[in-house]
């Protein structure tokens, strides 16, 4: 059963993603201090500052990622909403995981952050695979999208999905296994790719876009 509104599933998604970035931002606390150290305790707490700004851009580029998708979006469908849900679901938890990485790097407790970080990866993947459900429900379901969506547009975009699902997983390898900064490296960079490419891929000029497979229509 198709619902031809989709303005609920926007509003309702807008709001659980401003909640989000609220919970983020109140893991920066003032630090304790003594008088005249209050400059060395806010320097101190760097990983705090890294965990949020790296946090942040993952909400803002998933918020920009959801309304690019969903400006092609015609109607909803029972599994479009589920799928929906699910991108919804993983994004709340990653204030759970910026809290014990920021904690655990600032504390030098080495075992620890490896451990943040790889909980840190295992949400980036769990969102990730939530995209690749959300596009793979949109490339299957084309009845769905605006006749002006290209359409190879959502078979792209899980291309997307599937660079996160990896990347992360590296990232949570390499941080459990070797150094936890690497993967915070790789948590900075992902959001700036999703950024860049929140339009899809068939939106991208110059080279790479003569190596995508072409469909018609443009992708709006």
């Amino acid at each position: 059963m198709s619902d031809p509104d989709t303005r609920r599933a926007e509003a309702f998604s807008d709001a659980v993603l401003a909640i989000v970035i609220t919970l983020l931002v109140l893991d920066l606390h003032p630090p304790p201090e003594r008088p005249g150290t209050l400059l060395t305790k806010l320097l101190h707490q760097w990983p705090t500052y890294v965990a949020y700004v790296a946090s942040y851009l993952y909400v803002a580029v998933v918020w920009l990622n959801h309304k690019a998708a969903f400006c092609r979006v015609r109607v909803m469908d029972r599994g479009l909403h589920w799928a929906n849900l699910a991108v919804l679901f993983s994004t709340a938890l990653l204030p759970w995981p910026t809290a014990m990485v920021s904690t655990a790097i600032a504390e030098g407790a080495g075992s620890d952050a490896r451990v943040a970080v790889a909980v840190y990866a295992l949400v980036g993947v769990l969102t990730s695979l939530a995209w690749l459900a959300l596009f793979h429900h949109l490339g299957r379901h084309p009845e769905l999208a605006w006749e002006h969506v290209a359409e190879n547009f959502f078979s792209l975009e899980r291309v997307r999905a599937l660079v996160g699902i990896v990347l992360y997983t590296a990232a949570g390898l390499v941080g459990a296994l070797l150094h936890p900064l690497t993967a915070l490296a790789v948590f900075c960079f992902l959001p700036l790719f999703y950024g860049v490419t929140s339009h899809g891929l068939t939106e991208l000029s110059g080279p790479l876009r003569r190596f995508l497979p072409r469909g018609r229509g443009h992708g709006g």
